[in-house]
């Protein structure tokens, strides 16, 4: 067959999914699904934020899907899926998806090419955004942009080529990873750990009990975790890039993680914050939940899926001030709950997984520690310390580098910074409605009945 399936003005290119395009129809819905993360990401960090950098944080999130989504077009499907790419990157042999079309595609032979590329350009795009939370309140907009672009290609690319092409040196290991816990999750979380090093700390961020510090609309962050849940669980069922039973059971391992992390996050947050609740938890606990199972949900039994689900919420609940600890800014916890869940998430994999799961697709053999494959438990490992390592060490150096270009500069101005980016970046647009109180606040004067420490200067 020719490498893009053949000329449809002589043949009928689909003849050959004739007896099997349920698969198609399948992966088309789960790539439609998934697309609500991206406005969900988006959401959720908006609202996180201060309202004074809440808008930056919707801008950033929807444009970068805009760069990403290019950048795959371009260079990064190639780099990353080419079918002839060696054991760490792929070559330019689909450049500007060049002969993408209707041959079956590299990932699965019931599914066309040209329908693989889209939908791993989301996981490419879900990827960057969640990366691109570093630099949250601080960081200039177009630079972000740029380093978006230059991550996509030297970091996320490569990674996913090691682990989902079938000539990748960690897929030939083989580690396990079923739908990202190594390039989405593990690369996101130290990607972004490295930028908010380079960025530095904060100006005038308060302490955690500050109201500066809280989310500022708890309301985005619950309406922007519901759609990434809602996406998510086609994001891991369509991971099996087939409408198998394998992808039924994926399905249902994802919403019980998700379910069990937010119980684990809660319950250990009720007994370490005086016995009260909280909304942000809850929505922190279930997307701990969907990063631990993300890695396992094609691999492992119910049972054990709650267990990931529950065990990643906790773990990253107990070590929530683990940036503060290693004295660098990274509020938007995406090391926290994407770099470290990831790394429990793809241990736990080495140890759960079961070849009578992963064989519900009729095809796919992997086996955990749990059925006596211990050496599993030594290749997660390897997959965790050469994916995190990379992730990490390259994003600090490319951020270095763009640090010190002319007109790249990475953080705005310490002024721009406290009166909000909003402010700074944005034509007459602001979210939600600012009282005059709120306003005078913000340009460093004093209102009346505030205490004067809870109202941030502004360097004149």
């Amino acid at each position: 067959m020719p490498p893009n399936g053949g000329d449809p003005t002589k043949m009928d290119v689909n003849e050959i999914y004739q007896l099997t395009g349920y698969h198609a129809v399948w992966i088309m819905t789960c790539t439609v699904v998934v697309w609500p993360i991206i406005p969900g990401i988006g959401l959720l960090y908006g609202g996180l934020a201060r309202r004074k950098a809440s808008l930056a944080l919707l801008w950033q999130s929807f444009m970068v899907s805009a760069v990403t989504s290019f950048q795959w077009w371009f260079i990064g499907y190639t780099l990353a899926y080419s079918r002839t790419a060696g054991k760490f990157i792929g070559n330019f042999d689909a450049i500007g998806f060049r002969n993408v079309a209707a041959a079956p595609s590299p990932g699965s032979g019931f599914i066309p090419e040209i329908l693989f590329a889209i939908f791993q350009c989301f996981f490419a795009v879900v990827t960057v955004q969640i990366m691109i939370g570093g630099a949250f309140e601080r960081g200039r907009l177009l630079p972000s942009m740029l380093f978006a672009f230059i991550w996509s290609t030297i970091v996320y690319s490569p990674v996913a080529c090691w682990t989902w092409n079938g000539n990748g040196w960690l897929a030939n290991l083989p580690s396990l990873d079923y739908a990202g816990g190594g390039p989405v999750h593990v690369a996101s979380g130290f990607s972004s750990l490295a930028y908010a090093l380079v960025l530095g700390k904060r100006k005038e961020k308060g302490s955690p009990t500050s109201h500066r510090h809280r989310p500022h609309n708890v309301t985005m962050v619950f309406i922007g975790t519901c759609f990434i849940w809602f996406g998510w669980l086609c994001f891991n069922g369509g991971s099996t890039l087939n409408a198998t039973v394998r992808a039924m059971y994926a399905i249902v391992n994802t919403n019980i993680a998700a379910s069990t992390g937010i119980i684990g996050w809660t319950v250990t947050d009720y007994f370490r914050k005086g016995k009260k609740f909280s909304v942000v938890g809850a929505c922190e606990g279930a997307i701990a939940g969907l990063v631990g199972i993300t890695p396992a949900a094609g691999y492992v039994a119910v049972w054990y899926a709650a267990i990931i689900g529950f065990v990643t919420a906790v773990v990253c609940a107990l070590l929530e001030n683990v940036t503060e600890w290693l004295g660098i800014d990274e509020g938007m916890d995406v090391f926290k709950l994407h770099g470290l869940g990831g790394v429990v998430g793809s241990f736990l994999t080495g140890i759960f997984a079961e070849k009578s799961i992963s064989m519900l697709d009729g095809m796919t053999e992997a086996s955990g520690a749990i059925d006596g494959n211990a050496i599993q438990i030594g290749y997660q490992l390897a997959d965790i310390c050469a994916i995190s390592s990379y992730s990490f060490v390259v994003s600090a150096v490319i951020l270095m580098v763009m640090k010190y270009i002319p007109g790249l500069d990475l953080r705005v101005h310490e002024d721009a910074e406290i009166r909000g980016l909003d402010q700074h970046e944005f034509y007459m647009e602001e979210v939600g409605d600012w009282s005059a109180a709120e306003k005078l606040a913000i340009m460093g004067l004093s209102v009346p009945g505030t205490p004067q420490e809870e109202v941030e200067p502004v360097k004149k």
